[in-house]
C-alpha cells in the first residue's frame, strides 16, 4: 500500500514552528524545575510523567467531543469495539514511557551539554527506523543533512574547559555511565516508538485524537506501575503530588502539549523534520539563556555549530526528490 502525504506545507512548517517553541519552553521550564532550590522535598519525575499522560487524554477527549457534537459514539466504536487497533498503542506507549523517565535519568547524570549533544543521536535512529520500518527512501543531500546536523549540534553544545571542569568534579563516573546509557536508550526507544506510531497513523484513517487518547491510556497505566514500582513508598506517605508548585505544573503542560503537537506534526510531516524541529528548540534555548538568563557564553564554535544547523534544515526540506519519493511505502 502507498500513502501520499497531500498536506500543504504550510501546515507542516506551522505545525514544526509551533513544536520548536514548545520544545523550547519545556526544555527552559523543566531545566528551571529540577535546579530550583527549595526548602521542601522536589517533585517527583515519575509522577510528572503520568500527570502529562492524565492530561493529555483529556484535553484529546474534550477535541474529540468538540468534533463530534460531544457524542461518546466515536470514542466507543474506535476504542471499546476494536481492541486490537487499541493494542496496536501499547508498543509505543510503552516505550514512550520508558523514554520520559530515562530522560530524567540522563538529566540527573549529565550535564546539560553532554546530554543535549548525545540526545541528538535520535535524529539518526530515526532516519535508519525510517528506511527500513517505512520503506522511505533518503536522497544524497538529506543523509548528507543529517551528518551536517549532527556536527553543527556537536559544536553549538561542545563544552568548554570551565564548565567541563566545574561539573567534571560533581559528577562521578558511575552517575556518567548511568546517564550516557540512559540517553543512549532513549535515542533508540524514541527512534522506534516514533516511526511506529507515525506507521500506525498514516496507514489508518483514524482521528490522530483518538490515536492520542489510546496512546495515553497505556502511557498512564506504563507510567502509573513504574511510579508505584520506583517511588511507592514516597507516593504513600506524602501522596504523587508532593513538590508541585507553578513550575512543576507549567512542566507537566508542556510535556502533554509536546504528546500533541509531535502527533500533528507525525501526521503532517515526518519524525525526521521532528528531529530537526528538536535541534533548533535547543539553540534557541541556548540563545535565551544567554540573553535572558545570562548563563551562557557564545563562542566561535557556537556561531559556526548553528549556522551548520540552519543549513542541514534547508538542506533536508529542500531536497529534490524523484517521482515516486512524495510516497511511502509500508
Amino acid at each position: 500500500m502507498v500513502l501520499s502525504s497531500p498536506h500543504s506545507p504550510r501546515l507542516k512548517y506551522l505545525s514544526l514552528g509551533v513544536l520548536v517553541l514548545q520544545t523550547t519552553s519545556l526544555v527552559l521550564t523543566m531545566r528551571y524545575s529540577r535546579t530550583l532550590k527549595e526548602d521542601g522535598p522536589r517533585y517527583l519525575a515519575s509522577s510528572a510523567v503520568v500527570s502529562a499522560e492524565v492530561l493529555k487524554i483529556l484535553a484529546c477527549t474534550l477535541l474529540v467531543f468538540m468534533e463530534n457534537n460531544f457524542s461518546v459514539r466515536l470514542l466507543k466504536e474506535e476504542i471499546v469495539n476494536k481492541p486490537l487497533e487499541t493494542m496496536k498503542l501499547a508498543i509505543p506507549a510503552g516505550i514512550y514511557t520508558l523514554q520520559n523517565n530515562l530522560l530524567y535519568v540522563a538529566l540527573s547524570n549529565l550535564d546539560a551539554a553532554t546530554y543535549q549533544v548525545t540526545y541528538q543521536l535520535k535524529i539518526l535512529t530515526t532516519a535508519l527506523f525510517s528506511v527500513s520500518m517505512l520503506g522511505k527512501r533518503l536522497g544524497f543531500y538529506q543523509w548528507l543533512s543529517l551528518l551536517v546536523l549532527m556536527a553543527g549540534v556537536t559544536l553549538v553544545q561542545w563544552p568548554t574547559e570551565s564548565e567541563g571542569d566545574s561539573e567534571q568534579k560533581i559528577l562521578t563516573a558511575g552517575s556518567q555511565f548511568v546517564g550516557l546509557m540512559a540517553v543512549l536508550m532513549a535515542c533508540v526507544s524514541s527512534g522506534f516508538a516514533g516511526v511506529y506510531f507515525e506507521k500506525i497513523l498514516k496507514e489508518t484513517k483514524q482521528s490522530v485524537w483518538v490515536r492520542n487518547i489510546q496512546l495515553g491510556l497505556f502511557g498512564f497505566v506504563f507510567g502509573f506501575i513504574g511510579m508505584i514500582v520506583y517511588d511507592g513508598q514516597s507516593v504513600s506517605q506524602s501522596g504523587m503530588f508532593e513538590g508541585y508548585n507553578t513550575i512543576t505544573c507549567t512542566v507537566v503542560a508542556l510535556q502533554a502539549l509536546g504528546g500533541l503537537v509531535i502527533a500533528v506534526v507525525i501526521k503532517y510531516a515526518d519524525n525526521i523534520l521532528k528531529g530537526f524541529a528538536t535541534s533548533l528548540s535547543i539553540i534557541m534555548s541556548t540563545l535565551i539563556s544567554y540573553f535572558l538568563m545570562e548563563d551562557f557564553s557564545p563562542t566561535s564554535l557556537f556561531f559556526l555549530g548553528a549556522m551548520l544547523v540552519i543549513a542541514a534544515t534547508f538542506l533536508y526540506s529542500n531536497e529534490h526528490k524523484p517521482a515516486s519519493g512524495g510516497a511511502i511505502k509500508v
